[in-house]
């Protein structure tokens, strides 16, 4: 296969992609799915082999992805369902004052946002952000913001959300130092186009339309019995500190000892999330009084809305597999390798020229890996861990209108297309770029 004719199948690929799911507004799985077969077909590959390789690669990923999803969803119903999530933010706002309220929002936001989806930290804590600000007196954009920036931070860039680890999983990059690479240069960019840029426009945008959803919200009672800080803390933090533990074991223990198979073992992504999720059960369940009928219930119920997000993220690795057994993905790295294309950049704006038009940052950064994860292989001195988190921070640019969370932030805050084109277009925009920045600046020593 020639290199022109890969890179021209690619680029049909994904502007097919694009416009089907942009413009003709189909389902972005069937849309993967679809173009996966016949890019697979166009290459040459024969018919028999062409189904078999789009369910190996998305078999591949959902063994491991599904199951993170799942108990990630567990545990962030449990944190809504017992109040959690309101003892968190009420404490940090306590603590924070009224002055540094935009601060304290985005500091819940990065730990409420570890556990749980974008879109469900969203409803979670937009709740709180209209009480806080009305308290406060302070303007719902200062508070909402960076409570925004954070959680898409973390969606995009720290393990364990759905897109981030089907980059793990095409990078080949251990999660503990992506965890902490992710929350280092993740906390300064969630200031930035959270708090700082939240400041600067906040006093430039006029709300004049009125916000039936924050009267809604104003007049929700916060219950009086809430879960302590501390457990409520330990049990959403309990996964992440134990994901370090284990990315770290060797340097602490002789390797292959039976320390430090333990830690390596408490340490996977699986059983770290399995022992925060039954910990919450007892926690922030049982102890609170809930029945074991109730959070059967709770744990059912919230996994219907999750059903998209696995497939999404199942037809990503598909796609990326068909990449690979076509051919296309080695005459692509040859070109790239020979080119001496600079890969975090590649990355990083293949991530954005998806999400910029499909909207889905899941597309963007599954698309994304599956094109640069096979050249990562013929560059070792590039990191895999940095390669996640430029991914990620190329999946969330521009926060377009065909996006999900453009239309959520519209209408939590009340604003008009373009004042949210100037807001949270913006901020994400800010993330994006920020995140290459950072990601750049950090391969001069990693």
């Amino acid at each position: 296969m020639t290199t022109i004719f890969a890179i021209s199948l690619a680029s049909t690929a994904i502007i097919a992609i694009v416009i089907l799911i942009a413009y003709y507004r189909l389902n972005p799985f069937i849309v993967l799915f679809a173009v996966s077969l016949l890019l697979a077909l166009v290459s040459g590959m024969p018919p028999d082999k062409v189904v078999a390789s789009f369910e190996a690669g998305a078999g591949h990923v959902l063994g491991h992805v599904g199951t993170i999803i799942a108990l990630g969803t567990m545990l962030g119903k449990m944190l809504a369902e017992s109040g959690g999530a309101d003892r968190i933010a009420l404490t940090i706002a306590e603590r924070a004052g009224r002055q540094r309220v935009d601060w304290a929002m985005m500091i819940i936001g990065l730990l409420i946002g570890l556990p749980v989806f974008f879109e469900v930290g969203v409803v979670l804590l937009f709740p709180l952000a209209f009480i806080l600000a009305s308290r406060t007196e302070t303007p719902i954009l200062r508070v909402a913001l960076p409570m925004g920036a954070a959680l898409s931070v973390t969606h995009a860039m720290i393990p364990p959300h759905p897109a981030t680890l089907l980059a793990l999983s095409a990078y080949h990059a251990n999660t503990g130092r992506t965890i902490l690479w992710g929350i280092l240069m993740g906390t300064p960019i969630a200031a930035i186009a959270g708090p700082i840029f939240a400041r600067y426009v906040a006093p430039r945008i006029k709300i004049t339309q009125v916000n039936p959803l924050a009267e809604q919200f104003l007049n929700r009672e916060i219950p009086e019995n809430l879960p302590g800080f501390f457990i409520t803390a330990f049990t959403i933090l309990l996964p992440v500190f134990l994901m370090l533990i284990g990315s770290f074991a060797d340097l602490v223990t002789a390797p292959h000892s039976a320390i430090n198979q333990v830690l390596h073992f408490l340490g996977n992504t699986d059983i770290a999330l399995l022992v925060a999720t039954i910990l919450s059960f007892y926690v922030l369940g049982l102890a609170r009084g809930f029945s074991r009928e109730t959070i059967l219930r709770f744990t059912n119920e919230c996994l219907g809305p999750t059903a998209l997000i696995m497939l999404l993220v199942g037809a990503g690795g598909g796609f990326g597999r068909e990449l690979m057994d076509s051919g296309v993905s080695k005459a692509i790295t040859d070109a790239a390798v020979g080119a001496h294309v600079p890969l975090l950049v590649l990355a990083w704006l293949l991530a954005v020229v998806v999400r910029l038009a499909s909207g889905s940052s899941t597309v963007a950064m599954s698309t994304a890996a599956g094109i640069a994860g096979p050249i990562l292989a013929h560059s070792p001195a590039v990191s895999p861990e940095l390669m996640v988190i430029v991914t990620g921070a190329g999946s969330v640019a521009f926060g377009p209108i065909n996006d999900a969370g453009f239309w959520q932030m519209k209408e939590y805050l009340g604003l008009t297309v373009p004042q949210t084109l100037r807001t949270w277009s913006v901020l994400e925009t800010l993330i994006a770029v920020f995140g290459l920045v950072f990601v750049l600046l950090a391969s001069l020593v990693i």
